[in-house]
């Protein structure tokens, strides 16, 4: 059976009672395909309940018997534990709550793009505001903007109006994004990036 596990999932703090004291410990479900049910082979196995209460050791069968007795699962949770570890759950349950979860982490996750914005030396006005636009576009998106200026033949030798030209460009972006890395020369061109400033 093809078990969803795109992650580590941990079953946080299991307390299990050994030698008459409790231990806390942390088990995890590895990526590797659960052995559930009829799966589960091992002699004796330690068993926590639906609830998440500690059954203690149990052999194989009978915690296959008693899982089928509440119309649940034996799921085994860490194999590499001694004895292992097995869970008496809804595993199609499970299944679809891990499915939800992953959707819903991928959903929320914000992917941030690169924009370059690509200036000479000689630009105008109105290119120069174009790009400004852009710029400011790119940032209300929340992404972040490189910024380079490429020099050509004698223009090298000028490459403190390149530091001018990008210190005009901070400015004009000013409200919506900050500096974060400074002009720095790489080869024949300057390059620097802003990023979006945080929404209040």
């Amino acid at each position: 059976m093809c078990v969803l596990s795109a992650e580590r999932i941990s079953f946080r703090a299991l307390l299990l009672k050994e030698s008459g004291f409790s231990q806390w410990r942390c088990f995890t479900i590895s990526k590797q395909e659960l052995q559930i049910n009829e799966e589960i082979r091992d002699k004796e196995v330690r068993v926590i309940d639906a609830d998440g209460s500690q059954l203690g050791i149990l052999s194989g069968r009978d915690a296959l018997n008693l899982a089928g007795e509440k119309n649940l699962d034996l799921v085994k949770i860490a194999p590499q534990a001694t004895p292992p570890v097995c869970r008496i759950m809804d595993y199609g349950k499970y299944r679809f709550e891990q499915a939800k979860r992953e959707k819903e982490a991928k959903k929320n996750q914000k992917v941030i793009e690169i924009k370059e914005v690509r200036l000479s030396l000689n630009i105008d006005t109105n290119d120069f505001n174009t790009k400004v636009n852009h710029a400011i576009k790119f940032l209300k998106a929340g992404n972040k903007v490189k910024v380079s200026v490429r020099f050509r033949g004698r223009e090298m030798a000028h490459t403190q109006m390149g530091t001018v030209l990008m210190q005009r460009f901070t400015d004009a972006v000013a409200e919506v994004g900050t500096v974060e890395k400074q002009p720095k020369m790489e080869g024949r061109s300057m390059t620097m990036f802003i990023t979006a400033k945080p929404v209040k």
